[in-house]
């Protein structure tokens, strides 16, 4: 199983096969604890059975992880190189399932171009005005105050504003950027994207 990264196209499908695999394991390690001592010991009631319940928290733990990615549909391959193609050399990110108080949100496309972040959803139950504040305000507390957040619902639209900025020249967001200690060598809009994927699943 090929690692996907964290804000590329395919990590949804990745971490749905990954957290499988993960919670599996985490369960069938106090089953087998378990197991081994009532095979040992012909009743539930020694140590093997609290070390195994004990174990199943971790597990339990995991489990609502995958809950939480099975809740996300995947971006379409053929809207995964659509929005590619309009993003063209611009830093962009895909299937970002942002947390937030109210609502996690699954942003199938984000492009960054200086100051300006737009994003592309197609949850239904996104609230953009809501998100978008919650997005700037993760920004602004990490250094991008001046960060100008846009959340789409229509594909054709979020493409659309996407080749725009990619025709545009330089911002005065990325001729200022003084670089971050964080990240030394990375762009403004490079470090954002790594913001925006510490604040997703």
């Amino acid at each position: 199983m090929k690692k996907v990264e964290k804000g590329s196209y395919g990590y949804i499908q990745y971490q749905k096969k990954k957290r499988l695999l993960v919670t599996f394991i985490l369960f069938l390690i106090p089953l087998v604890i378990f197991a081994t001592g009532l095979i040992q010991t012909k009743t539930r009631l020694n140590l093997f059975t609290v070390v195994a319940i004990v174990g199943c928290l971790p597990a339990c733990k995991s489990l609502v992880g995958l809950i939480m990615i099975f809740m996300q549909k995947p971006m379409s391959h053929d809207q995964y190189e659509k929005a590619a193609q309009a993003a063209g050399s611009l830093t962009a990110g895909y299937e970002l399932a942002v947390t937030a108080y109210e609502h996690t949100t699954l942003l199938q496309a984000v492009v960054l171009k200086g100051n300006q972040v737009v994003c592309y959803t197609r949850d239904e139950k996104t609230n953009p005005p809501y998100i978008e504040k919650h997005i700037k305000q993760m920004l602004s507390a990490n250094g991008f105050g001046r960060a100008q957040v846009k959340v789409m619902k229509d594909f054709d639209k979020y493409c659309q504003r996407a080749r725009q900025l990619a025709a545009s020249g330089r911002s005065e967001e990325e001729e200022t950027f003084q670089g971050d200690e964080r990240y030394p060598g990375s762009s403004s809009e490079e470090v954002m994207l790594r913001v925006l994927c510490a604040i997703s699943l």
